[in-house]
C-alpha cells in the first residue's frame, strides 16, 4: 500500500531538568507523544519510532526553568497519504451516498457518490446495502470489503481521508487482484500466440539465395529417398 513511508531524522528532545535522572524514560515518553498525531516535522502520521542513537551529552538551556536539550537518531514509520496516492482499507459503512472507510485501523476515510465510478450501481442485496458492478456482477462492494480507492486529499488535524473509486484499477481488493492475474495470463498467452506465427515466417523464408529451414528438410528427404532407391 502507497502512503507509508520510513523517515530518519536528527532530533533535540528537551527535558525537564526534574527528569535529568531518567533521560532515556523521558525521551520515549516525549516519543510516545507524537504517535498518531501528524508532524510537520517529519511530515506525517508517526505510527512508530525506533531510537538509532542518544547523546548522553545534554545542552543546558538558559531561563527560568533551564531545560536541558538531548539529541538523537530516529526512524519514524509514517503513514502519508498525497493525492493521487493508493490507499487500501475495510468498508464499515455503506449508503447511497458515499462509503466509509478505516484505513490501518485508526484513519477514516470516506467515499462520496460522485466520486465513484458509473459501473457501481447501489442496491439492496439480501436485506444489505453493496455496490455492485455492472460489468462483473463478482465486483461487488459491501461492509467488510477491502477495498483500493484513489485518495483526493488528507485532512491532516483530524486524520480524515477522502478517496475516490473512479479509476479502473480501484474497488474490491480481492476481485481487483485476482483479476490482474487472469489479465495477466491472457496476455502472456497471447503473446507466445504472436510469437509463434513470426518465427515460423522466419524459418521459411530464404535470404540472399541461402537455403530455408524447409528448403533444407525437403533437399534432405529426396537424399534419403534416392539412397534408400540406390540400395533396393
Amino acid at each position: 500500500m502507497e502512503g507509508l513511508k520510513v523517515s530518519n531524522a536528527n532530533l533535540t528532545v528537551y527535558i525537564h531538568p526534574s527528569k535529568s535522572n531518567q533521560v532515556s524514560q523521558a525521551v520515549l515518553r516525549e516519543l510516545s507523544s507524537l504517535l498518531f498525531t501528524f508532524s510537520e516535522i517529519v511530515d506525517g502520521v508517526v505510527l512508530a519510532y525506533d531510537v538509532n542513537s542518544l547523546d548522553t551529552c545534554a545542552k543546558i538551556l538558559s531561563g527560568v526553568h533551564p531545560y536541558f536539550g538531548v539529541k538523537l537518531k530516529v526512524n519514524f514509520l509514517l503513514f502519508s497519504p498525497k493525492p493521487n496516492t493508493l490507499l487500501e482499507g475495510k468498508v464499515v459503512k455503506l449508503t447511497e451516498d458515499s462509503i466509509q472507510v478505516v484505513v490501518l485501523g485508526f484513519s477514516a476515510a470516506v467515499i462520496a457518490e460522485k466520486d465513484i465510478r458509473e459501473e457501481f450501481v447501489w442496491k439492496m442485496k439480501k436485506g444489505h446495502e453493496v455496490y455492485a458492478s455492472r460489468s462483473n456482477k463478482r465486483h461487488v462492494i459491501k461492509v467488510g470489503t477491502m477495498i483500493r480507492f484513489l485518495v483526493k486529499s488528507f485532512d491532516e488535524e483530524i486524520l480524515h481521508v477522502y478517496g475516490s473509486l473512479i479509476p479502473d484499477h480501484t474497488g474490491s481488493i480481492h476481485w481487483l487482484d485476482k483479476n490482474l492475474e487472469v489479465v495477466s495470463h491472457a496476455d502472456r498467452s497471447e503473446k507466445k500466440k504472436r510469437i509463434q506465427p513470426e518465427r515460423v515466417m522466419l524459418e521459411q523464408d530464404a535470404v540472399d539465395g541461402e537455403l530455408s529451414t524447409l528448403d533444407f528438410v525437403e533437399k534432405r528427404t529426396s537424399a534419403k529417398r534416392q539412397k534408400h532407391l540406390e540400395e533396393s
